[in-house]
């Protein structure tokens, strides 16, 4: 876990700003009771936000948009991931059934 000042130096983000960015909800950090604190997922957010602001140019109303057509990309490979683990398991005249049907589309 990171603490609030620490996230602003290491994304050299002004306090404001990444204050904005948890109103907007475009990061969800726990609050505790010193403060913010940011997980590893959270960090990778804020680097992820600060790359599209920064090097991509992408607008403050842009953002939001992207944030969730991102999440949305990342939950479905996570549920593709859990299809593939279920295909697995089955037994082989199963998965070989769920295939062809698969190929039939």
């Amino acid at each position: 876990m990171i603490t609030f000042e620490a996230m602003c130096r290491m994304a050299t983000l002004e306090p404001g700003e990444l204050e904005r960015w948890i109103a907007e909800r475009w990061v969800l950090p726990e609050s505790e009771a010193s403060g913010y604190v940011f997980s590893d997922l959270d960090v990778a957010r804020v680097r992820l936000i600060v790359e599209l602001r920064r090097d991509l140019a992408v607008g403050d109303e842009a953002v939001p948009v992207v944030l969730r057509l991102l999440d949305q990309l990342y939950a479905t490979r996570r549920r593709m991931h859990v299809l593939v683990r279920a295909l697995q398991a089955l037994p082989e005249e199963h998965r070989a059934a769920v295939l062809r049907h698969l190929d039939d589309d």
